[in-house]
């Protein structure tokens, strides 16, 4: 049995859930509505104020996709309530970002400076050698995380790039002289 699956999911006061007759999910709540489509071999049904996912068998795919959807639908009910985010630290001499309108401006080395506008749902805002995503979906938002970190990434001789506020970055003994 999974055990991820089999936990209800609680829907706090100010939220609603729906589940369309094709696993179709609507979750709203105080920052915002997601939709997603869920798998259509699972069984979700919203008891009260908790949402319950079945499996319909035993199968190893239905098995697999038991404790995927009710973490999807865990992470809407999330998403909507507290919202997500990630923080990405610059590291380097000359290495900076800046915030116009919806624009995050990086200067990382490179003969000119990255441009990046903000998608639809995400915010970012700068501060100091700090570059804060927010959002209520949380692939969106790890996802814009991954894109920007790819621009320059952590290097292991002196620790250069953009990495992950809670990154450990390994680093590498550098050329020895005689």
């Amino acid at each position: 049995m999974s055990r991820i699956g089999i936990k209800p999911i609680n829907i706090p006061e100010k939220v609603e859930v729906k589940i369309d007759a094709d696993n179709q999910a609507v979750v709203k709540g105080p920052k915002g509505e997601l939709k997603q489509q869920l798998p259509k071999s699972m069984n979700i049904e919203i008891e009260g104020n908790e949402v319950i996912v079945t499996r319909p068998s035993e199968s190893k795919e239905d098995r697999s996709l038991h404790g995927l959807t009710r973490t999807l639908i865990n992470n809407m009910v999330i998403g909507v309530t507290e919202g997500y985010q990630k923080t990405l630290e610059i590291v380097g001499v000359g290495y900076r970002a800046q915030k116009q309108g919806n624009k995050l401006i990086l200067n990382l080395g490179f003969s000119h400076p990255v441009e990046m506008e903000d998608p639809q749902g995400i915010e970012t805002s700068v501060e100091g050698a700090k570059v804060i995503i927010k959002g209520i979906d949380k692939q969106q938002v790890g996802n814009y995380a991954a894109v920007i970190r790819d621009w320059r990434r952590p290097e292991p001789y002196k620790g250069k790039g953009i990495k992950y506020i809670d990154e450990v970055v390994r680093r590498k003994a550098g050329k020895t002289g005689k």
